[in-house]
């Protein structure tokens, strides 16, 4: 049987990299376009779409690389004969809810999410509002080399913006709350996608914001700020006595949040307030919550005792949505803050998981302290052990010993997560007990146990 080729430059999330290095300079940001172009006729052919010229949405973050790439994206289109509508800066569920519900073959989001500013990326989206299968993004590599073999020049087509595109998408999520939303929030913007879109929103819903983090200026992107630093925010909260704070990220498809205490209230908090909530209103089938296994085991025993079962995943939400498609659930989501609604969206979304919490809150008169101290959040720790060489963890007996005597002593009430990273030469030791000195003890056992077996390089 024929060896069957293995995808080069998309990665679970797309393009990656440095801006301007391969794979992610001039040239092949413009063999996207094409690969991407020729795929959109090929479909519109297949399909028999009455579309005479097919259209690919493109939009980007605040990155400083963002509009060249999306002018090289778009030169490529143009080259295969399709169109391009430019959405300027906007969110990454912004794109996949333009490109579902909007007359677009796909949609092509620029951004490296929580990643520094010279970092970005190309994610292509389709028509569904969900990623490409991988084997269309095999057929779109294969497209690229096709291009790059000719030499030729990759020519970038100048784009305008549309306004009317986030202002369709603002529409949208506005539509899906009802009422005032009468409380004072301090929101993170991390100088990110959010930074036009949110105040736009919230101002519209009768909040009093105090803004953070919303002067972009192509550099500071997720700087010190957005939901992977959230000093500034928990500082801000607590001297303006705010009712809680909420954080982004780069591309806003994930959100956190933090309490009027400075409490942080991450994405295990907001899934067992939002099953919790659905399952009241009977909005939650076979009531069922989908999470990795990096979440708390506090979330697992919440749930169950609302009556809720949670199955875990590997680390990704690429694989939490590929779950609940499985299962038909209608929420999952990671610690990371990054939720998926199924009922509203076809991937994370910030600012529609920020509208979700803010209406738990207000329906439930209580306060965001209250509300997360429903759930008791176990000592957790994850340690990474630099190893020579990789061998299947079952192979290894004296961490295996190390494993089934920490799973004896916690009886139930802790949890092991040994894995090794899909990257790097690392294992990574994740620890979950009752206490504290629990957690010390067995990541230390277990992560010895790892070295004396593999050698630390």
């Amino acid at each position: 049987m024929p060896k069957i080729r293995s995808r080069q430059l998309f990665g679970t999330d797309g393009i990656r990299g440095v801006a301007g290095e391969p794979p992610l300079d001039a040239r092949t940001a413009f063999a996207l376009g094409v690969a991407l172009g020729d795929w959109a006729r090929a479909r519109a052919h297949t399909e028999r779409q009455q579309l005479a010229t097919p259209e690919v949405l493109i939009g980007m973050d605040t990155r400083e690389s963002g509009p060249w790439l999306a002018e090289q994206v778009a030169g490529g289109l143009a080259r295969a004969g399709v169109a391009a509508r430019f959405a300027g800066v906007i969110t990454t569920p912004g794109v996949a809810y333009l490109t579902r519900t909007g007359p677009f073959a796909a949609g092509v989001m620029i951004s490296a999410s929580h990643n520094p500013y010279y970092d970005n990326g190309l994610k292509v989206i389709g028509h569904s509002g969900y990623k490409l299968a991988d084997e269309v993004e095999l057929e779109l590599e294969t497209g690229m080399e096709r291009w790059l073999a000719l030499n030729e020049p990759a020519t970038p087509l100048q784009l305008n913006s549309d306004a009317t595109l986030d202002s369709r998408y603002i529409a949208y999520l506005a539509g899906t709350v009802s009422g005032s939303f009468p409380f004072r929030v301090v929101i993170d913007c991390a100088n990110g996608a959010a930074t036009e879109i949110a105040p736009r929103l919230f101002n519209s819903l009768g909040t009093q914001v105090d803004w953070i983090a919303v002067s972009p200026n192509g550099r500071n992107i997720n700087l010190n700020c957005g939901s992977l630093h959230l000093d500034a925010l928990q500082q801000r909260v607590k001297e303006t006595h705010a009712d809680f704070g909420i954080a982004f990220d780069g591309d806003a498809d994930r959100a956190l949040f933090v309490a009027s205490s400075g409490r942080i209230v991450d994405g295990d908090a907001v899934l067992y307030l939002a099953g919790s909530a659905l399952k009241r209103m009977g909005r939650l089938p076979n009531d069922l919550v989908v999470a990795t296994i990096m979440s708390n085991l506090g979330l697992e025993k919440a749930l169950a005792g609302r009556g809720i079962r949670m199955l875990r995943t590997p680390v990704g939400d690429k694989y939490v949505l590929e779950e609940m498609l499985r299962r038909e659930a209608m929420l999952g989501g990671e610690q990371s803050g990054h939720v998926i609604f199924a009922e509203y969206a076809t991937t994370g979304d910030g600012l529609l998981t920020a509208l979700r919490v803010m209406e738990i809150i207000r329906d439930s008169g209580r306060s965001l302290d209250d509300l997360a101290a429903e759930i008791s959040t176990y000592p957790q720790k994850l340690v990474n052990v630099r190893v020579k060489h990789k061998r299947p963890l079952s192979e290894l007996a004296s961490v295996q010993s190390e494993i089934r005597a920490a799973e004896q002593e916690f009886d139930g009430s802790g949890r092991v997560v040994v894995r090794f990273s899909g990257t790097e030469p690392l294992a990574r030791v994740m620890i979950e007990a009752g206490t504290h000195e629990q957690v010390e003890k067995w990541t230390s056992r277990i992560a010895d146990a790892i070295r004396a077996e593999l050698g630390a390089s």
